[in-house]
């Protein structure tokens, strides 16, 4: 079968009737039907007989494009099948455990929405499963399931595995930028000021107590120092440091 006529008769269906060339339209059906004195009878006016030229053509077309469909879904039955082989041989009583494997040793501090592609992975692969499933049922060998039923199996383990390489591929390709790296040190600079800073505090308020009943020079560099490490010191301690003579 010339699948390019197949594809050109298509684009000339599918165009406006308005627009048509039914003298084109008149040769495309002879090539289909190879009859010589429909052809000559038609060719005195093309347009006159637009009906039933269209008509004819896509009766042709319809057994064309069946015969286009079930070479489709061979092909596509030939894809799933290394899919199938390639994705889907994990364990039968634990699919999680092969899938597992995938999983970055620096998993935990990726972005989260770089994590979510694992976890939609692991969702996909049990999709793709079901719908194996489901196909393997219909294609039995007592009874042989048509091509319309079969397709749109196909078509979803094709679609799947399409999305599931790509988030593979997003996730394991995923590295932070300098911007990023720049940004996870900055916060990470940040938490440990906070921490430190509440520690500082905490020194502070215990020695400062300390300082009145015991005051030595040693003390007091000390709390100066702890002070400095204050993020914000609240006004009424910077007052009271002063009063003891710890602040100038």
């Amino acid at each position: 079968m010339d699948q390019k006529l197949t594809e050109t008769i298509r684009k000339w269906l599918s165009t406006p009737h308005e627009e048509r060339n039914y003298e084109q339209g008149n040769i495309y059906l002879y090539r289909l039907s190879g009859n010589k004195i429909q052809y000559r009878n038609l060719s005195a006016n093309p347009a006159k007989h637009a009906e039933f030229i269209t008509r004819r053509i896509q009766k042709y077309m319809n057994f064309r494009v069946q015969e286009l469909t079930h070479e489709q879904v061979k092909e596509m039955e030939a894809r799933v099948e290394k899919i199938v082989e390639r994705r889907l041989s994990f364990d039968e009583n634990d699919p999680s455990k092969d899938f597992k494997k995938g999983k970055r040793a620096d998993h935990d501090t990726l972005p989260d929405e770089i994590q979510s592609l694992y976890v939609e992975n692991l969702g996909i692969t049990q999709r793709m499963r079901d719908v194996q499933t489901k196909l393997r049922m219909l294609s039995t060998a007592d009874s042989p399931c048509p091509d319309s039923e079969r397709y749109p199996f196909l078509k979803e383990l094709i679609s799947l595995d399409k999305q599931l390489h790509e988030n593979w591929e997003r996730y394991d390709h995923y590295t932070l930028s300098q911007r990023e790296l720049s940004e996870r040190k900055s916060d990470v600079e940040s938490e440990n000021s906070l921490a430190e800073s509440k520690k500082a505090m905490r020194l502070v308020t215990l020695n400062k107590g300390k300082y009145v009943k015991r005051p030595t020079p040693e003390l007091k560099t000390r709390i100066q120092e702890w002070y400095g490490l204050i993020i914000d010191p609240a006004e009424k301690l910077t007052e009271e440091l002063k009063q003891l003579g710890i602040l100038e």
